[in-house]
């Protein structure tokens, strides 16, 4: 005899029929029913004080989850891990997700798009050998550039978000959005980058990016020349050799796609994207950047002098081709 349901649930029932005041049955049929021992029950009835105390806790901590998760933009389990720890507070990554499941709390995530196509490239001889090959990270900070170009709708149309990331701190270095998929968006990004960052880069720098008409364009490459960059260009139709920058406009899109669908004008979303390049770039930290953010990390690389206090029991992913990971 016994029921199907946790051992807490069983005894929960119990001390629901026990209480009314139409029972007739005593505790010791009531446990023969539920498939429980009388002593158990007695037992979840002397611990009430301890759950209820945990319960308390649980409150309490699931207000910082809260407010971590709603810090400007929402974010999943370790993304509040993170924040929480730039902020002194340090929560266990199970913990979280407990509680996010206990309180219902849903994160963003990536969600799949049955209409997404590779793009085709007439290869000619404007296209550039595939000198990164995958290797995004080997070659440091400011080395590898990835470049790319994406669409946002919005209720006024349609625009489009020429970008410029670092292959290894994943920090966005240039962006420009435009009304029109004329080149010139494209080349402005590459000027937009030169003015901020021109004097992290050097000659051996390298610009990659797919097959795309921009990016083959006389214009670009010259733009590119100019700045004593290296091109290097994805093998046709392989978005794996540029994966780092597809995984960027996914987590975009992820986070703020569904706020400029609502927009009616350009100028919104303009506002939208200047709001969240700041907040990924200062405070969307990454796991695989030792719980930094894109610039903190940077600034790592950079100095070597790690912003967060160091504490035993965790210890950060060590990138290849990084230097000494620090505990954090």
């Amino acid at each position: 005899m016994g029921i199907e349901a946790p051992a807490e649930v069983k005894y929960g029932l119990i001390h629901e029929a026990v209480r009314r005041d139409d029972n007739l049955l005593n505790i010791s049929y009531l446990c023969r029913l539920a498939g429980v021992s009388r002593s158990g029950y007695y037992a979840w009835l002397d611990a009430a004080p301890t759950r209820e105390a945990r319960v308390d806790q649980d409150k309490a901590d699931f207000g910082k989850v809260l407010e971590a998760f709603r810090y400007r933009y929402p974010k999943g389990a370790r993304g509040i891990y993170m924040r929480l720890l730039h902020t002194g507070e340090r929560m266990n990554l199970k913990k979280i997700r407990r509680l996010m499941r206990k309180f219902g709390l849903i994160c963003p995530f990536r969600k799949p798009n049955p209409y997404k196509q590779l793009a085709r490239a007439l290869r000619t001889n404007t296209v550039a050998p595939n000198v990164v090959n995958r290797d995004f990270s080997s070659r440091g900070v400011r080395k590898v550039l990835l470049t790319d170009i994406t669409y946002l709708y919005y209720k006024g149309g349609v625009c489009y978000l020429s970008t410029i990331l670092d292959a290894v701190s994943h920090e966005l270095l240039a962006w420009q959005l435009s009304k029109s998929l004329q080149v010139q968006f494209v080349l402005d990004t590459v000027e937009m980058l030169l003015r901020q960052h021109g004097a992290e880069l050097d000659n051996t720098t390298i610009v990659h990016s797919d097959q795309g008409c921009h990016y083959t364009s006389k214009a670009f490459i010259e733009k590119l020349r100019d700045a004593a960059f290296v091109q290097s260009m994805s093998r046709k139709g392989n978005c794996w050799d540029n994966a780092p920058q597809e995984s960027f406009f996914g987590h975009m899109k992820d986070e703020i796609a569904w706020l400029i669908e609502e927009y009616t004008s350009f100028d919104q979303v303009l506002e939208r994207l200047e709001d969240w390049t700041d907040y990924y770039n200062n405070d969307r930290y990454q796991w695989n950047l030792l719980k930094l953010s894109p610039v903190q990390f940077y600034r790592y690389k950079v100095t070597g002098c790690y912003p967060l206090p160091k504490y035993e029991g965790q210890r950060a992913t060590k990138l290849r081709g990084s230097a000494p990971v620090p505990e954090v």
